[in-house]
């Protein structure tokens, strides 16, 4: 927990943003508003530092990485805004702003989290949050969503917002009232391209052998193109799994292959080069596809060659091959994982970068 002692202090926590009185956006300057932010994962609290220095007049008075916390800074503080993760630890965000309604009612709550299920949202929206953001959908909808929220407008994601239409864009049953819908900018990207940014090594490997179990037990096919270490430790895992690890070796439906090794066949002067990338990948895919049972053709693809390159340095290399995972997806029937490791005391990555990198997937994860 990041906060001032008292109101009047300011956090001295993260730079550049310490206190939003910044130029860009012209509105809202008549008065301080003062944000309160729920947020247990640092790159993405950076991020979001990052990105409201485009909104004047805001003024972040505490940060908080835990639900109960932000229940009680809610009620001691009064902030104007609060931004709430759901998954926080603890008390989830769900729970937190159940409580925060009763606590600090006069308080406007925007979410902003990877759950993107419309069920959570409607839930958001019915305990009297005002916007509910998509993470993967804020590098361009989290300025807007906190202008509407500020304005006593509600504000739901593009990417949910879709949902909540019936027929001919008539509003259903579901919470819709002064909601800003946005086009669906992710239109162009595909459904199945997700990625995960994680500290913890033995929890994303755990997580990683659900994901690539899933595919095996249920008739499919997997391509995995990791480190070694990686590799041993998911194969230990699936084991436990119960996913008949052995057989699908032999079937040719777990396909393990070295990242390193494998981002050296489409690289050409230090960018990805797009034929080779497809020829390498789609072969993969194509082979993976072949021996899937039951005329299940679905293959999901692990990869961790773009966390690699974006590690020395090179982070539009990263980025042009996450787009290529985009074309992957739609060119075979592929789920696309990528996964990229961030260490809390040393991010390593630039918040524009990250930023980047979320709005090249449909989906994103922090483990």
């Amino acid at each position: 927990m990041v906060c001032p002692r008292r109101e009047q202090r300011l956090v001295h926590h993260y730079t550049p943003v310490d206190r939003f009185a910044i130029r860009g956006t012209a509105r809202l300057e008549e008065s301080t508003i003062r944000v309160l932010m729920a947020e247990d994962y640092e790159p993405w609290r950076r991020f979001v530092l990052a990105t409201l220095q485009n909104i004047s007049g805001l003024q972040l008075i505490c940060q908080v990485s835990d639900g109960l916390e932000a229940v009680q800074k809610a009620a001691e503080l009064r902030p104007s805004l609060i931004l709430l993760d759901i998954g926080l630890p603890t008390l989830n965000g769900i729970e937190a702003a159940r409580q925060i309604r009763e606590h600090a009612p006069s308080s406007k709550i925007l979410f902003v989290t990877e759950d993107r299920s419309q069920e959570a949202a409607e839930e958001a929206l019915r305990l009297g949050a005002s916007g509910y953001v998509v993470k993967s959908d804020a590098g361009t909808e989290l300025i807007a969503a906190v202008n509407a929220v500020l304005e006593g407008k509600r504000f739901l994601s593009s990417s949910l917002a879709v949902h909540a239409l019936g027929d001919e864009g008539k509003s259903t049953d579901r919470p819709r009232d002064n909601v800003i819908e946005l086009s669906r900018r992710r239109a162009e990207i595909a459904s199945r391209h997700d990625v995960t940014f994680y500290s913890d090594d033995q929890r994303f490997l755990n997580e990683l052998a659900q994901f690539v179990a899933g595919a095996l037990n249920s008739g499919s096919s997997a391509v995995i193109a990791a480190t070694e270490s990686h590799r041993k430790g998911l194969l230990s895992r699936l084991r436990i799994h119960d996913a008949n690890i052995g057989a699908a070796m032999e079937q040719r439906r777990y396909i393990a292959v070295d990242a390193a090794h494998t981002l050296s066949t489409f690289m050409v002067n230090s960018m990805p080069d797009r034929g080779l990338f497809m020829k390498t990948f789609g072969n993969l895919v194509h082979s993976a596809a072949k021996t899937s049972k039951s005329g299940n053709s679905h293959v999901s693809v692990f990869g961790e060659c773009m966390h690699l390159i974006c590690a020395e340095g090179n982070a539009e290399a990263a980025i042009r091959m996450e787009e290529f995972g985009n074309e992957l997806t739609r060119t075979h029937d592929a789920d696309v994982l990528c996964g990229y490791f961030t260490s809390h005391s040393h991010p390593g990555m630039e918040s524009h970068i990250y930023q980047r990198i979320c709005a090249a997937h449909s989906s994103v994860h922090s483990w």
